[in-house]
């Protein structure tokens, strides 16, 4: 006799259903859960293709070259601009690891410089002329180089640092090049700096330069087609160029009027001397780093290399930024 199916009560049947649901949820959710993780996937396999793309094409790792570039921006707004004082030891310490870059570059190519002694000097340096401005930047610098001199040659009682006179007065050039090429043209936005108002125009200058760069990178990856100096800097473009010319000019003019109380056209110059003066200096960096064999002074900054090569075309645009300073300000 077959057995009569029981009956379900309105509970058991509430219940079957809330399973029933709460399965179709679990189902759609792992289904949606899995296509957003699909989509993520893909999005990221994108990204790093076009990152990829960008190394390949410029060298750089656009992401931290960002990052870095917002850290070391913000702690130099908040040194400008609410903390003074706080500028000393950040140009400081950024003379001193882009002097510690350079020497060490110059050792790996043979030449005995002194790191410890021109750290020392570079370091020291920055506070004499942010208090006593260019005379003590002059000074200071002159006083220096003597310092690196002796102390090169005192080194010459140990036979690990001896060589001939030739290398000698070779080392001794190095070491003076060292102190001229960092801590001297840095020293020009340290004096800014100490200068009543100057804040502004280091600010100013720093933007300009840092705008020339971007426009000359968008521009380049975006146009590129006819080299500047190929045998110096491969990357760099003639439309590059013209990128950085233009938003260099853009910015000075909009910086003159909107943050230095200038008249327009002197930002509009501005911007075009320091676009100038700082691809000028990137180029003699690249061409140093030619001359020395490397592809980059060191790996300190993600995306940028070392400090040499973010300071590169900000150098020689300080004694600029300065002299603009003095004839309009």
């Amino acid at each position: 006799k077959p057995v009569s199916s029981r009956k379900h009560s309105p509970r058991e049947e509430l219940e079957a259903r809330a399973q029933q649901t709460r399965a179709d949820i679990e189902a759609h959710a792992q289904h949606a859960r899995e296509e957003l993780e699909a989509q993520v996937k893909h999005a990221r396999d994108q990204f790093d293709q076009a990152q990829e793309k960008i190394r390949q094409r410029t060298g750089r790792n656009l992401l931290a070259a960002i990052a870095i570039g917002v850290v070391l921006g913000g702690i130099l707004l908040v040194s400008l601009l609410f903390y003074s004082w706080l500028f000393i030891p950040f140009a400081a310490a950024l003379v001193g690891f882009t002097v510690w870059e350079l020497a060490t570059a110059l050792r790996r190519d043979g030449r005995d410089v002194p790191r410890i002694g021109s750290i020392l000097v570079g370091v020291g340096v920055v506070p004499v002329a942010f208090f006593f401005h260019v005379p003590g930047l002059w000074l200071a610098t002159l006083a220096g180089i003597l310092v690196i001199s002796i102390w090169r040659l005192v080194e010459l009682v140990r036979p690990s640092h001896r060589g001939s006179a030739r290398d000698v007065l070779a080392d001794l050039g190095a070491g003076l090049f060292v102190q001229l090429y960092v801590t001297f043209l840095a020293g020009f936005y340290v004096v800014l700096a100490g200068e009543d108002g100057g804040q502004w125009w280091v600010l100013a200058g720093l933007i300009i330069v840092v705008v020339a760069d971007i426009g000359a990178y968008a521009a380049g990856l975006s146009f590129g087609r006819h080299k500047l100096a190929p045998k110096i800097s491969p990357g760099k473009t003639w439309e590059g160029f013209a990128g950085a010319a233009l938003v260099s000019m853009v910015a000075g003019t909009l910086l003159a009027w909107l943050m230095l109380g200038q008249p327009w056209w002197e930002g509009t110059i501005m911007g075009l001397v320091l676009m100038l003066v700082g691809t000028m200096g990137d180029l003699i960096e690249s061409l140093i780093k030619r001359e020395l064999g490397i592809k980059d002074i060191s790996g300190w900054l993600p995306g940028h290399g070392g400090f040499l090569d973010r300071l590169d075309s900000i150098l020689p645009s300080a004694a600029v930024a300065y002299a603009f300073f003095l004839v309009f300000h």
